[in-house]
C-alpha cells in the first residue's frame, strides 16, 4: 500500500519542477459507456492515481504554487454526496471527507467545478494542463481561460498552458521502494496465476479456460482485472503476437503461449510463458525454446545501470540469428543476416519497455536524441521471442511454432532484481510442475 504522505511527496515534486505562479490541474477519469446504459468497471487514469490513489471518477487535482499561499496549495474537487445516487451506484467520499482523507486546503463538489477552477486560477502566470485528454476538462478550463482573458482588470489570465505530462511521465519511469513492493506483489499473484494454468492445462481443453484460470487467481488474490488483454495462444496462434481470441481448443502436441498479467493496486504485471499442454516438450520444441531462453538468459546477465535497451536488443538480435543458422532457419553468415536484418521476419518486436501503471509505462527512451541509459528504479521487461509461421520457407518440424518468454525486473545498483522469478521457465522445471498436476 501507497501512503499518502508518498502521494503528497510526488504532488510537491512535481510543483517544483513547474516554473513560479504556476497552477497544475489534473482530471481524473470518467465512467465509460459499455453498451446503452452500462459502463465498464472503472479503472482510474494513471496519472491522477499516480498523484492521489483516489479511485473516483470525475474528480479533479489541484495543485499551485503561487506565493499568495503560505506553501504548496492543493485542492480537490470531487463528486458531492448523494444519498439516492449512492443507492444505486456506490458511496460516494465527498468534499468534506475528501478535505481530511487527502490533507487539501480546500475541497468542493463537482457542481462548483466552473466557479472554483476560476477563482484558483486567477492570477497564475502558467497552467499546467494535459490539453487533449479528456474533451469535457478542455471545454472546462478553457472555458475559464476565456472568461479570465475578456473579464475586468482585476482578473488576471494566465500567460501561457504547459503540459504537464513531460514532468509527470519523468516522475513516473523511477519507482519508489513503495511502487517496487507493490509491482512485486502484482508479480507473484501473476506468477501463481500462471503456474496454475500450468497445471491446469490439458488436451481438448480451451484456450479461453486457461484464460478463465489465470484471472480466477488474480482476483482470489484481490487482484479484480487483468492489466491488459490476456493472450493465451496454442499451437499457431502463439505466433499472433497479440492474440487475444482466446477461442481455440488446444491440440495434444501443441505449445500454450501465455501472455497474462495482474493489475493490483493500479500497477501491471507482465507475464509471458510458453509451455506444452501435454507436458513434454518435443524436439522441435525444445530447439527453439531453448534459443529463446538462452537469449534471455543472455539478456539478463547483461542488465545493469548504464546499459541501454537498444544495446540489449541488438545482443539480443545477435543470439537469436546465431542460434537460428545454427537450426537451419536462416542461411549464412551472422554478420550478414545481422546487416540485413533477416532475423526481423522471425522476432518481429522490441525486447522490452517500461513497467508501471500502465503495462506499456510512460517514458522517454531516448534522451536528446541518444538512446538513455538504464538506472536504478525503472521497471522494464525482457521478453524475446521467435515466430515461426506456417507459410514461411523454413524446415518442417519448425512450423507453427511460437515461443515467448517474459520476465520484470528492477534496475538495481549492481544489477537487476527478477520480480517474475517464481514462475518456471527451465524446461525440466516445466515438464516437472505439470507432471504434478
Amino acid at each position: 500500500m501507497i501512503s499518502q504522505q508518498e502521494f503528497t511527496t510526488r504532488q510537491d515534486r512535481l510543483l517544483a519542477q513547474c516554473r513560479p505562479y504556476s497552477i497544475c490541474l489534473v482530471p481524473a477519469a470518467s465512467l465509460v459507456t459499455r453498451s446503452r446504459d452500462t459502463e465498464y468497471v472503472f479503472r482510474q487514469h494513471s496519472d491522477f492515481w499516480y498523484l492521489t490513489g483516489f479511485n473516483e471518477p470525475d474528480t479533479w487535482l489541484v495543485l499551485s504554487n503561487h506565493p499568495r499561499y503560505q506553501s504548496n496549495f492543493r485542492a480537490m474537487v470531487c463528486q458531492g454526496k448523494d444519498p439516492e445516487a449512492e443507492i444505486w451506484q456506490g458511496r460516494r467520499l465527498g468534499a468534506e471527507e475528501a478535505l481530511n482523507q487527502f490533507g487539501l486546503d480546500e475541497a468542493c463538489e463537482l457542481e462548483q467545478l466552473p466557479q472554483a477552477l476560476h477563482e484558483w486560477i486567477n492570477g497564475h502566470k502558467h497552467v499546467y494542463f494535459a490539453q487533449g485528454e479528456f474533451a469535457q476538462a478542455d471545454e472546462a478550463v478553457f472555458a475559464v481561460l476565456d472568461m479570465l482573458r475578456t473579464a475586468p482588470k482585476e482578473n488576471l489570465a494566465p500567460l501561457s498552458i504547459e503540459d504537464v505530462r513531460p514532468i509527470l511521465h519523468e516522475m513516473r519511469v523511477f519507482k519508489s521502494a513503495c511502487e517496487v513492493a507493490v509491482m512485486r506483489a502484482a508479480a507473484q499473484i501473476t506468477a501463481s496465476a500462471h503456474k496454475r494454468a500450468m497445471q491446469f492445462a490439458h488436451p481438448g481443453c480451451y484456450e479461453y479456460q486457461l484464460e478463465a484460470e489465470l484471472h480466477h487467481e488474480f482476483a482470489m488474490a484481490g487482484a479484480r482485472s487483468p492489466a491488459y488483454g490476456t493472450i493465451v495462444g496454442s499451437g499457431r496462434n502463439a505466433c499472433i503476437l497479440h492474440y487475444t481470441e482466446n477461442n481455440a481448443q488446444v491440440n495434444d502436441g501443441d505449445l500454450i503461449l501465455i501472455d497474462a498479467g495482474a493489475e493490483f493496486q493500479g500497477y501491471a504485471a507482465d507475464i509471458t510463458r510458453t509451455f506444452p499442454v501435454n507436458g513434454k516438450f518435443t524436439a522441435p520444441q525444445k530447439d527453439i525454446y531453448s534459443l529463446v531462453l538462452k537469449v534471455q538468459e543472455s539478456v539478463l546477465a547483461m542488465v545493469g545501470p548504464g546499459v541501454t535497451l537498444n544495446e540489449l536488443m541488438h545482443h539480443s538480435a545477435e543470439v537469436i540469428t546465431d542460434g537460428l543458422i545454427t537450426l537451419g532457419i536462416l542461411k549464412g553468415a551472422v554478420s550478414e543476416n545481422l546487416e540485413s536484418q533477416s532475423w526481423r521476419q522471425f522476432y518481429m518486436h522490441g525486447l522490452g519497455h517500461y513497467l508501471g501503471l500502465d503495462v506499456h509505462d510512460v517514458g522517454d527512451y531516448k534522451i536528446n536524441g541518444k538512446d538513455r541509459p538504464l538506472k536504478p528504479g525503472m521497471v522494464i521487461t525482457i521478453e524475446p521471442g521467435i515466430y515461426l509461421p506456417e507459410n514461411t520457407d523454413i524446415p518442417e518440424q519448425y512450423k507453427g511454432i511460437g515461443v515467448r518468454i517474459e520476465d520484470d525486473v528492477v534496475i538495481t545498483a549492481t544489477g537487476v532484481d527478477i520480480l517474475t522469478a517464481d514462475v518456471p521457465k527451465q524446461i525440466e522445471e516445466i515438464e516437472a510442475l505439470m507432471e504434478r498436476q
